[in-house]
């Protein structure tokens, strides 16, 4: 077993020699996005992929276009609810390989009228590596020159500037996460040590007021040992999406929970958890910056956050439940029920698999409450949001 890519080792080790521990979530920083050698940042190696069925993991688009098809008949409803902007603009936050683009623009109906004329799509991407893998999935005939195009982050795109639809389908989950425990009644910060062999945890004060004033609203009632993750870039990320829509939906896809359940007694050693060659371990201390990692999202804290500029809260579904409402007995009904393709379908919906795992958080901005097609199916959980933001995490 390694301890990881041997530059980003040399480079997080020195950092930690030069200012002493180093909080876990800027190890998590390091470990997925340093610059040369992040795990998401540098190329994979030579005939392997990261993302996939023989990589590290897989999403929903590689399984089947199924999601990708539901996007695209949730965006043209959203066109003709906002009276069919010119641009009309899409923007997908964390691409992965483009196939989720791929598939939803490969689903635009024919009889959509000017939809397709009108429509733009962003790519929000960050690593050179994987804007490259994107580009080889997406301009190959698929699009006419100006339809598509990349930028670094949010803060790229002007405020106020999209009439449309931002998106995303396992990005908050990827996002650098500050780990806490309970001591003795006190909340420690989970830093992380290098001992010139292997890098070792330490606790310590919180590393932020901004670590505090959130612990403080959401109010958590912990016992001693209890550890857990908070991911304060989500809400920053919330607010970037907030700023930048000025008419139309954001819609998250990802696993996680109300912070409620996130938060409750059967997580109490939390949700971190590492993917290498479709295998998982707790330890993101092996294999650095060779190997994801994530935790689950917390989406009562992202709705608050989003209520608090703007965003309101639609919906909040599951997977099976969104593509049900976007006619996915429709999509498949052509398939042989025997058939891989069918099989591959089906795993995006099952109840026992990625159908209810996979959360699907919906809000507004600029228009009415909309009726959405998505929306149709309510699961059991569906006020757990809005109740615990109402009771809990508005400040």
């Amino acid at each position: 077993m390694t301890t990881g890519h041997p530059e980003l080792v040399a480079a997080i080790a020195s950092e930690i020699r030069s200012s002493g521990p180093i909080p876990f979530v800027r190890f998590m920083e390091l470990a997925l996005y340093h610059p040369r050698f992040g795990y998401y940042m540098r190329p994979p190696e030579s005939g392997t992929e990261r993302i996939g069925w023989s990589g590290d993991f897989y999403t929903s688009s590689d399984v089947h276009p199924i999601l990708g098809q539901g996007l695209a008949k949730q965006a043209e409803q959203l066109d003709r609810l906002l009276g069919r902007p010119d641009p009309f603009t899409v923007v997908e936050m964390g691409p992965g390989k483009g196939l989720l683009a791929k598939h939803f623009l490969a689903a635009r109906q024919p009889g959509s009228g000017s939809f397709g004329r009108r429509l733009r799509y962003v790519l929000i991407e960050r690593s050179p590596a994987m804007r490259e893998l994107q580009g080889a999935n997406l301009l190959h005939g698929l699009c006419e020159p100006g339809r598509i195009t990349w930028v670094e982050s949010l803060d790229d795109l002007a405020a106020r500037s999209v009439v449309g639809l931002l998106f995303s389908n396992e990005l908050p989950d990827a996002f650098p996460v500050h780990r806490i425990q309970i001591e003795q009644g006190q909340t420690q910060e989970v830093y992380v040590d290098y001992d010139g062999v292997r890098f070792v945890e330490r606790l310590g004060p919180l590393s932020s007021p901004e670590l505090h004033d959130h612990l403080t609203r959401l109010n958590l009632s912990l016992p001693n040992g209890y550890r857990t993750e908070v991911n304060l870039e989500a809400l920053r990320w919330m607010r970037q999406i907030a700023r930048s829509i000025n008419r139309g939906l954001s819609i998250t896809i990802d696993y996680g929970h109300s912070a409620q359940d996130l938060y409750g007694p059967d997580r109490a050693k939390g949700t971190l958890l590492c993917y290498y060659s479709q295998m998982t371990s707790e330890d993101p201390y092996i294999r650095v910056g060779q190997q994801d990692l994530t935790s689950h999202v917390d989406f009562s804290s992202l709705a608050a956050v989003g209520e608090d500029h703007g965003l309101h809260v639609t919906g909040f579904t599951n997977q099976m439940s969104f593509l049900m409402g976007l006619d996915a007995e429709g999509m498949i009904a052509h398939m042989d029920m025997e058939g891989p393709e069918f099989r591959a379908a089906i795993h995006l919906l099952r109840p026992e698999g990625m159908g209810r795992t996979f959360k699907v958080l919906v809000q507004h901005k600029g228009i009415p409450h909309p009726e959405l097609d998505g929306l149709k199916f309510k699961p059991f959980f569906g006020e757990a949001l809005t109740q615990f933001e109402s009771n809990v995490l508005r400040s």
